[in-house]
């Protein structure tokens, strides 16, 4: 899956605040996402991460 810094994931599961809009800030075997409504920053393993994308909305 190709997912660059910058790119807005939108995930099939909901944050708890209610968005489903992310910003990635850093890609590796972890991915350090922020939540587009809240801010919150989490980081997530790869796996858990590709299962749960819908879209991707690159950066440009």
């Amino acid at each position: 899956m190709d997912v660059n810094v910058g790119d807005i994931l939108l995930m099939k599961k909901q944050h708890p605040c209610g968005c489903r809009r992310f910003e990635v800030l850093r890609v590796g075997m972890d991915f350090k996402i922020r939540c587009m409504t809240c801010g919150r920053e989490v980081m997530v393993a790869r796996n858990k991460i590709e299962r749960n994308i819908k879209k991707i909305e690159s950066a440009e």
